[in-house]
């Protein structure tokens, strides 16, 4: 399995002085990769509410979450655009290392994973 990928490069800036992104032609290549996490949105996915109800949400979809990133689910930390007021991509990075660092404290300790305000 793979993620076929194609180098671009910035064009000449147009009228408004901006520069576009062009193909490279022939610059195909190829990714051999196990999975793919797609993480263009710009909301949360409705699929998750569909397909793991055992993980909390709130109205508006997002994952429900601690400070750690830690969620209602047991083993499952969410960081990035799928938990509320994550508007950035530093609140995305950020999100991500805290939830790292947890996941880290977790796999190295004999706690038990959950967020202790979730129910």
């Amino acid at each position: 399995m793979g993620l076929e990928c194609v180098r671009m490069a910035l064009d000449e800036p147009d009228s408004s002085g901006r520069r576009r992104p062009v193909e490279i032609k022939g610059s195909n290549f190829t990714l051999d990769l196990n999975m793919v996490i797609v993480a263009i949105g710009q909301g949360p996915n409705p699929i998750i509410r569909q397909t793991t109800p055992q993980l909390r949400v709130d109205k508006e979809g997002y994952i429900v979450f601690d400070g750690r990133g830690r969620t209602s689910r047991q083993r499952v930390w969410a960081a990035g655009d799928i938990v509320p007021n994550s508007e950035t991509v530093i609140e995305a990075m950020g999100g991500g290392r805290t939830a790292a660092r947890d996941i880290q404290l977790f796999l190295t300790s004999n706690e038990v994973q959950a967020a202790p305000w979730i129910d």
